[in-house]
C-alpha cells in the first residue's frame, strides 16, 4: 500500500465513550412469583389464609433469586400482603420487586446504573451501545439517556459506525 492511503479505523481512534447497558446485566434466576393461588374463589385475599401461606410456604428455594412479586387475577390486594412478600423473601432473594418479570428486569437495571458516577461522561460524546447478548428493557435506556444527557456533549444510540443522534448540547451552553 502506498503511503498516505493507509486505511484508518475512525471508530476506533475516535474520542467516543462507548456505554454498554450489556455490562450492567446481573446474571442469576429470575421467578415470577404469582399469589393468584393464594385467593379465596379467585377474588378475596383473606389475611388468617395468606397468613398462614407466609408461615409455612418455603422462601429458601428463593435463595440468591431474583423475585417479581404480583397477582395475575385482577382484584384488589392490600398492600400489606405485598409487605409481608418482601419482608419473608428479603433473607434469601438476591432482588424484589412488585409487577411481573420486565418490572423485575428494570429494577435490577436501575439498582446497577445508580452506582455509576455519570460525572465522568461530562462533555463526552457518548455511543450507547443498541446491540446487546442479553436482555435489556427499554426502561433501561430510556433511565440512561435521562442520566447522561445532563453531561454529554452529545448521545447516540446505536454502534459507533452507526449512530442514531439521540441529543446534542446547544453551543451556546
Amino acid at each position: 500500500m502506498e503511503a498516505g492511503n493507509e486505511i484508518v479505523n475512525r471508530v476506533a481512534t475516535s474520542a467516543l465513550k462507548i456505554f454498554d447497558l450489556e455490562e450492567f446485566y446481573v446474571p442469576g434466576e429470575r421467578v415470577l412469583l404469582d399469589i393468584r393461588d393464594q385467593l379465596f374463589k379467585g377474588m378475596i385475599l383473606r389475611e388468617k389464609s395468606f397468613r398462614d401461606f407466609i408461615r409455612s410456604h418455603d422462601w429458601a428455594q428463593y435463595k440468591g433469586k431474583m423475585v417479581a412479586v404480583t397477582c395475575s387475577e385482577d382484584t384488589i390486594i392490600p398492600t400489606w400482603a405485598y409487605m409481608l412478600l418482601a419482608t419473608s423473601l428479603e433473607p434469601y432473594a438476591h432482588t424484589v420487586a412488585f409487577g411481573g418479570l420486565e418490572a423485575l428486569e428494570t429494577k435490577i437495571f436501575f439498582d446497577q446504573l445508580a452506582k455509576v458516577d455519570w460525572s465522568e461522561y461530562q462533555d463526552a460524546k457518548v455511543v450507547v451501545k443498541g446491540c446487546s447478548k442479553v436482555p435489556v428493557p427499554v426502561s433501561a435506556y430510556v433511565e440512561v439517556t435521562a442520566r447522561l444527557r445532563p453531561y454529554v456533549s452529545s448521545l447516540m444510540f446505536g454502534e459507533p459506525c452507526s449512530t442514531v443522534p439521540v441529543y446534542k448540547r446547544p453551543r451556546n451552553s
